[in-house]
């Protein structure tokens, strides 16, 4: 069984090399089983990989911002200035949390960074940032969420400004039913945009916007729009017809939920409870959830989503928090469980050393074989939570 796995596996992922096969091995045979450690523990080693990460891009034009992982193709990959930008409030939060003020620093290189990538119409790159990538919906929002940060943390005007800019030039690519259809991931509107649609929010609020923030309400209404009776949101997927990975039902929950806190519409919190517990009822005792699902919860995937796992123990965490749904508590323990058994804090390889897989076995779909810094920062957010009361974003 072994053997015809590896020769299934295509060529360009390299499982002949060493390290890559014993990773692959550890997972087919679970000896990858990790000791659960303290919260603390865990932190530390997740916001270590994540500054290794930041490192690995010294000394390139790309300098500051966070490599987007590690993966078995490509090795240590380029700075991504979507996740980057989100990245900054993480490193801000673990800067109060592991007294450790050398991540306000690091948050700021990230700062100066993105800056430096605003393009003349207020948009930021999409993808890498290479020459020719377009401006996506998705990828400015999560930097409009860094630059809040960085307006926030640091006191600087033009992270507010940089963000507001960013938000005319989403507002203009919206539709009149308040979904984007224009700038988007693969040419096809996407529900999971109300995380966005919250860094839309957030910003029309902050700068007393109201064009922004009107915008902002439009796209969460249109999001509710695909709710299901269920609670599952439509049109979640990264392809027309795709399925969404638990990933992407994370961030449109999360949007939803956090718009109808600033808010205080109640409309909003109970579409974002709706969905939130019912993820939960699919949860395992081990915490593991699949890492793709189709209406009325039914699961089309035999691996696990780290990723969306970690996002999903946020969103239960800030459940409990705002509206005091206790009984979410024993989804988070176990959804943070099962994440630190996949957590090597100690590790042969630096690569790995502190990472989180995007899926689990590493060879699930979502993320393959890869290591990608927002499951890392995701992870990081969902500890901290748990550990203080603190809010990521502030």
């Amino acid at each position: 069984m072994l053997l015809s796995r590896l020769i299934q596996l295509p060529l360009r992922y390299k499982p002949w090399r060493p390290a890559h096969l014993a990773l692959i091995v550890d997972d087919l045979t679970r000896l990858s089983k990790q000791p659960l450690l303290a919260d603390q523990d865990h932190l530390k080693a997740v916001i270590a990989w994540i500054c290794l990460a930041q490192d690995q891009r010294l000394g390139h034009v790309d300098e500051g911002g966070v490599s987007a992982g590690w993966s078995f193709e490509d090795g240590w990959l380029p700075s991504y200035p979507e996740t980057s930008g989100y990245i900054i409030e993480t490193l801000l939060a673990a800067a109060k949390v592991l007294a450790d003020p050398e991540l306000i620093t690091r948050a700021a290189r990230i700062v100066d960074w993105e800056l430096s990538l605003q393009n003349a119409t207020g948009s930021f790159p999409g993808h890498f940032g290479e020459i020719g990538s377009k401006p996506v919906i998705f990828n400015t929002g999560q930097i409009m969420h860094g630059m809040i940060a960085g307006f926030l943390a640091f006191g600087r005007d033009e992270c507010l400004e940089a963000a507001v800019r960013a938000g005319r030039w989403m507002v203009l690519q919206q539709d009149d039913d308040g979904c984007w259809r224009r700038s988007v991931h693969n040419d096809t509107p996407h529900t999971y945009n109300t995380r966005s649609a919250w860094a839309l929010l957030r910003t029309g609020l902050l700068a007393n916007e109201k064009a922004l923030v009107a915008a902002a309400i439009k796209n969460i209404h249109w999001a509710l729009t695909q709710q299901t009776g269920s609670g599952w949101f439509k049109t979640n997927a990264f392809t027309e017809k795709g399925l969404p990975f638990t990933h992407n039902i994370a961030y449109a929950i999360r949007g939803v939920l956090e718009s109808g806190l600033l808010l205080d519409n109640e409309a909003m919190i109970n579409a974002a409870i709706k969905a939130a517990q019912a993820q939960a009822a699919q949860q395992r005792d081990d915490g593991w959830l699949a890492g793709v699902y189709a209406d009325n919860w039914v699961p089309k995937a035999h691996y696990c989503c780290l990723t969306g796992l970690a996002q999903m123990s946020i969103i239960w965490q800030r459940l409990i928090d705002t509206q005091g749904i206790d009984e979410l508590k024993l989804p988070v323990v176990r959804g943070l469980d099962f994440i630190k058994s996949n957590h090597h804090v100690t590790a042969k390889y630096a690569y790995q050393r502190g990472a989180i897989a995007g899926s689990a076995p590493i060879w699930g779909r979502y993320s393959m074989f890869e290591y990608p810094n927002w499951a890392a920062k995701f992870f990081a957010d969902a500890l901290m939570l748990k550990m203080a009361p603190i809010n990521i974003p502030e």
